[in-house]
């Protein structure tokens, strides 16, 4: 969600905090703002609006000083405007503060500071932290930001810088990522590694509850009580994403990574396929065979597309494996006490590792006992970390804020567990070589799948001025047809929704009309006819029919007003290939609609509060 960005060294620093703070525009933002410190003056510099806006006036105010810190706002309390703009100040204006997060008691703090005569200057909980390290403050910056957090609920990720400390930045973490970077010309602080490409060298990833201090030439880490913890020194390169995370020749970063999605497949096969034992391999699930043929049931969290993946490998699992599987919204899941016995094991998928309800939900889940594994992009996240085992995608850098190669490629490595759980159990050799096969070849049908772009592009000019889609699947493309309504709200803000196809009728039906397009996912398989029937019942009534089928399905062209062609592939494996006309549906009614696509509004990439 938020961004953040700190240097002190010996360079000027508004370069490099304006520069790291692009590199976070992917995560969502609607203000950005930094400050700088020359000797006993700061320098404080804000603006709603996207990063440009900032930019624009830095050149006009200038911000000297060899160090700061900087910030990109996704709103939470109070509006999207310069004064609740991060960085926070003081009174005095000589504290300042960057968080991301939410101070959930925030209220109360800011009563009682009030009573005690303070002013406030935004409608934001930040500044209330910023008034508490104030009061704290005699001198040492670290051990009044250690007395200010020990009165916060809530989650943090912080970075503060003093007038009368040059040169020192002080973070904190609780729940909120935050990375230590180390180069040649300075110290760095970041919310994301990637914000440190080129600049720092090594990187030291912060724990919940620990602090650090950073000055140009030196920095350390300390626990909640400001005793010195050892920690883990790594090469920057190892945190940062396969693939390059510019836009190259196309025009937004969502093209560009709906067209990765065939390296993207592959990159989450390589090395996991042994076709010696017909089966696949993980090296980080950490559960030995016996471990996994003593697992009685597994419960899937996420949110958002990752929660549709999910859904995809219910599917998946309980087909392959035959092992029982549940799918639970992380922001539920972590408020409940569901009865759970010790065989259980808890999948959180998430594409960050930061989203802060699956985060959440993979403690309490710790908590009670249960084996969790995780399926993740970001390495050395804090849901990668924290979780028991787990598979990376190995995707790359996902910029756009729509998330299109995650999707697939966490199907794709749910498909590879079922059939590492279904090897240890009844799955025959034969069986388990040819979902290799199958799954060798799907990067190829991908491939083959974003030739429909030509007949998407006709269908969406046809559409764009619809106010109301219906998306229609059943069995392993009902969670795709969600996935797809999904896509179309996000970026486009045309209403949409998703259903299992014969539950149309059951309600969904009266919103048809010829105004009101319908989106069926119709690839030959065991419920073909049937949803054949549930396309007759749209046309019956007059509603616009948009299929995406088998190329060259004969049947189906009969009957849809629109047809999108898709390659054959096997039934557990239509998720992936069906996700690509939906994804660029999806763009191109967003252009013709001229919304942002990579940055929808009110959208974060990576949700860490609440």
């Amino acid at each position: 969600m938020c961004g953040i960005v700190g240097f002190t060294g010996r360079r000027e620093a508004s370069p490099i905090l304006l520069e790291g703070l692009r590199r976070l525009e992917y995560r969502g933002y609607d203000s950005a703002g930094l400050v700088t410190g020359t000797g006993n003056e700061l320098h404080l510099r804000k603006k709603a609006g996207r990063l440009a806006e900032l930019a624009k006036h830095l050149g006009m105010h200038p911000a000297p000083g060899c160090h700061g810190i900087s910030h990109t706002r996704w709103a939470t309390h109070g509006g999207a405007t310069d004064r609740n703009s991060h960085p926070h100040l003081n009174e005095r204006n000589d504290i300042a503060l960057v968080h991301n997060g939410v101070i959930e008691n925030f209220a109360a703090l800011k009563h009682q500071l009030q009573s005690a005569g303070v002013r406030f200057r935004s409608d934001t909980d930040t500044e209330v932290l910023a008034h508490l390290i104030s009061h704290y403050y005699h001198g040492d910056l670290a051990t009044a930001v250690r007395q200010a957090l020990a009165l916060v609920k809530g989650t943090y990720g912080i970075a503060v810088i003093a007038k009368a400390e040059p040169g020192l930045i002080v973070g904190a973490r609780l729940g909120s990522p935050l990375v230590v970077g180390v180069g040649e010309d300075g110290t760095y602080l970041a919310s994301d590694a990637n914000a440190l490409a080129g600049f720092a060298d090594k990187v030291v990833y912060l724990a919940d509850r620990q602090i650090c201090t950073l000055t140009e030439t030196d920095w350390e880490i300390r626990d909640q009580d400001l005793a010195p913890v050892s920690v883990s020194v790594a090469d920057i390169g190892n945190f940062l994403g396969n693939g390059d995370a510019e836009k190259g020749d196309f025009p937004h970063y969502m093209l560009k990574e709906i067209y990765e999605q065939p390296e993207s497949l592959a990159n989450a096969m390589r090395g996991r396929l042994a076709n010696d034992d017909a089966t696949a391999h993980f090296g980080g699930l950490n559960l030995s065979a016996q471990q996994l043929r003593q697992i009685d049931r597994v419960v899937m969290t996420a949110c958002g597309t990752s929660y549709h993946a999910a859904m995809v490998g219910e599917y998946l699992f309980e087909e392959l494996a035959r092992v029982p599987v549940e799918v639970e919204y992380a922001s539920e899941f972590r408020y409940r006490n569901p009865p759970m016995d010790r065989s259980t094991v808890v999948l959180a998928l998430t594409q960050s590792g930061e989203t802060a309800d699956t985060l959440a939900a993979l403690r309490e889940s710790k908590r009670m006992g249960h084996t969790t594994l995780a399926i993740c992009n970001a390495v050395a996240s804090s849901i990668a970390r924290e979780a028991d085992g787990g598979v990376y995608l190995y995707a790359g850098p996902e910029i756009g804020v729509a998330s299109t190669k995650a999707f697939t490629s966490q199907v794709c490595v749910l498909t590879m567990i079922a059939l590492y759980l279904g090897r240890t159990r009844h799955l025959s050799s034969a069986q388990g070589q040819k979902i290799i096969d199958d799954l060798q070849a799907i990067p190829d049908a991908v491939r083959k799948a974003l030739e429909c772009h030509d007949h998407v592009n006709r269908v969406a000019a046809k559409y764009a001025d619809a106010r109301n889609v219906l998306y229609l699947g059943r069995q392993y493309l009902y969670p795709v047809a969600l996935e797809g309504s999904l896509k179309l709200k996000e970026i486009s803000y045309i209403h949409a929704e998703g259903y299992p196809a014969a539950e149309m009728k059951h309600g969904p039906i009266a919103l048809v009309d010829e105004n009101t397009p319908s989106v069926f996912l119709v690839p030959r398989g065991n419920v073909f006819d049937k949803v054949m029937s549930n396309m007759q019942e749209i046309k019956a009534r007059g509603g616009p029919v948009i299929a995406i089928a088998s190329a060259g399905d004969r049947e189906v062209s009969a009957v849809a007003d629109d047809v999108i062609p898709i390659p054959d592939v096997p039934e557990y494996l239509q998720p992936i290939v069906t996700a690509i006309p939906l994804q660029l549906l999806a763009y191109e009614i967003a252009l013709l609609c001229g919304c942002d696509v990579d940055k929808p509004r009110n959208l974060a990439k990576s949700v860490t509060v609440e």
